[in-house]
């Protein structure tokens, strides 16, 4: 299947407050099934304060009222699944809100029945080990609470208390709320940040500066496999739903623990290794090729994962991966979509990306709405950084980039919203949208399009095996994938340069099935490739 990621908030408002809902998803179904998905995944839609736009989740049960009602979840639904698509649907359980009832309940005193919900720290017992935050502008993941002079654990921010897991009321509300929402027909489950759900709950110390590598102290712990089997046995095997964690672990052990289908545990890994490649500054396509391969390999003949380059949690794919500039943007986009629905694996694509949306332009922090983005504003303000180096970063790298509204028109908000967007709208919309791209048979859309039909018409993209070719160029990502007698050769090239590649003699060109150009450069067993082009051939 082809996954759709929608980041709500953003997708379609239609009561004019500035903020995407569940009837504006509803509103684009038909959309949605055009382009030939068959899955949404679909950021969380739960009541929560939004200190981490929904990331926060202070009742699991319910729907944040900014969405809508129950009653509009149950109505988008019916009508996906009357169009044949699925709902992958976002579980944040590795904490809570610091709003949700069980985090007020074990604040007020420490004998409370929820009190061992969370992890606590008397403070008598003096400050607690450090602890690295990923959003705690100090870093620090330890909260003083007066109420009860207590330290709690945040493995991010100080609104969001981390879970204790070892404690099997809180893995049976876990449970209990997922059989709440599979009853109602949701399809799958991405448990966010998980990888971290389980922790020593006597924190010893840890060795200086182990912040710069913090997964290897935070990512899949002792326990993690028993709450995973614990949930399978629960959920998973009762009800018809796919699964899949945010992050893979430290190591392909860990993920391939998490994922082969004789542990029990989960269906997919999601591993963030390729999309961590691309950096402020650019990346090299040879690293490229060398974790995209590695990690295929590693699951050729057990495990299965999933293939993207963009998210909710990065900037926007086009201008990381490819060019954004009004030359190179449409044939990079296409290129990097070639890509992603020609790999082996699961592909998520990421909404806007269908239209090559690009990172919006903001010069000040006020501008920002991302908490991560404000809190490590704060902490380079603390650490004396070279704040105009950090503000280009930011930039370039910021989540907000990859959240700004959807641009479907010329009018108005790029048709998002008649109120004002959460999110400013980027000021391209005039000519990225999908009106414009709908009408163009060239169009990133269409391409797009084409090749998510290819995928589904051709079993050799899905299940073949992954080889990779011409290793050493330095500007071509050359691959095959083979499937009995069914090969397919992909060519992407990932400059800006006019590039060529000599084909091997035994890659025999049957015929062009995707080409983001017009024309195919070939001459004596040599191709030229224009900049950011990207094909697939059929094998004779």
């Amino acid at each position: 299947m082809v996954i759709y990621q929608i980041y709500p908030r953003s997708f379609n408002d239609t009561n004019g407050d500035g903020i995407g809902d569940l009837n504006g998803i509803y509103e684009k179904l038909d959309y949605l099934k055009d382009l030939g998905i068959d899955a949404i995944w679909m950021c969380p839609f739960n009541s929560s304060p939004n200190a981490d736009n929904g990331y926060d989740v202070s009742d699991y049960r319910n729907i944040q009222p900014e969405f809508g009602t129950m009653e509009d979840f149950d109505k988008l639904l019916k009508g996906m699944h009357d169009r044949g698509i699925k709902l992958v649907m976002d579980v944040v359980v590795n904490h809570s809100s610091n709003e949700h009832e069980w985090f007020k309940q074990s604040r007020s005193s420490r004998d409370n029945p929820y009190r061992d919900y969370y992890h606590w720290w008397p403070a008598e017992k003096g400050k607690p080990n450090y602890r690295y935050s990923l959003f705690d502008p100090k870093g620090d993941a330890w909260k003083y609470d007066s109420t009860t002079n207590a330290y709690y654990l945040h493995y991010f921010s100080e609104q969001q208390p981390d879970l204790n897991w070892e404690n099997p009321k809180v893995r049976q509300e876990v449970y209990d709320i997922m059989k709440f929402w599979a009853e109602k027909g949701v399809d799958g489950f991405r448990l966010d940040a998980f990888q971290f759900a389980a922790k020593d709950t006597t924190f010893p110390k840890l060795p200086d500066g182990y912040e710069k590598n913090f997964f290897e102290y935070y990512a899949v712990q002792d326990g993690l496999h028993d709450y995973l089997k614990e949930m399978n046995e629960q959920v998973f095997s009762k009800y018809p739903v796919m699964s899949v964690a945010e992050g893979a672990g430290r190591n392909f052990q860990d993920a391939h623990d998490l994922v082969d289908a004789s542990r029990n545990e989960l269906n997919m890994a999601y591993a963030f290794d390729g999309v961590d490649v691309a950096q402020y500054g650019g990346y090299e396509l040879s690293k490229m090729k060398q974790v995209f391969s590695k990690w295929d390999s590693a699951f050729a003949d057990q495990g299965w994962l999933s293939v993207f380059l963009s998210n909710h949690d990065q900037a926007r794919m086009v201008s990381r991966w490819g060019d954004d500039s009004p030359e190179f943007r449409a044939p990079s986009t296409k290129m990097l979509n070639t890509f992603i629905l020609s790999m082996r694996g699961t592909p998520y694509c990421y909404y806007g990306d269908e239209i090559g949306m690009t990172n919006i332009d903001f010069q000040t922090i006020d501008q920002y709405q991302d908490i991560a983005a404000k809190n490590s504003y704060q902490k380079a303000m603390m650490e004396g950084e070279y704040m105009e180096l950090f503000m280009r970063k930011l930039n370039f790298s910021s989540r907000d980039n990859g959240r700004t509204p959807m641009q479907w028109n010329t009018f108005q908000n790029a048709g998002f919203s008649t109120g004002k967007p959460w999110l400013p709208v980027n000021e391209n919309y005039k000519t990225i949208n999908v009106e414009a791209s709908q009408n163009d048979p060239n169009s990133i859309l269409n391409h797009f399009k084409k090749m998510v039909k290819l995928r589904k018409e051709n079993l050799v993209l899905i299940h073949g095996t992954y080889e990779l070719f011409a290793k050493e160029h330095p500007q071509i990502y050359a691959y095959t994938r083979t499937l009995g007698q069914e090969k397919m050769l992909i060519l992407l090239n990932f400059s800006k340069q006019v590039t060529s590649l000599k084909l091997d003699e035994n890659l025999a060109l049957e015929e062009v099935l995707v080409n983001n150009y017009e024309n195919v450069d070939l001459a004596n067993g040599t191709v030229s490739l224009k900049p950011y082009q990207g094909m697939v051939f059929r094998l004779k």
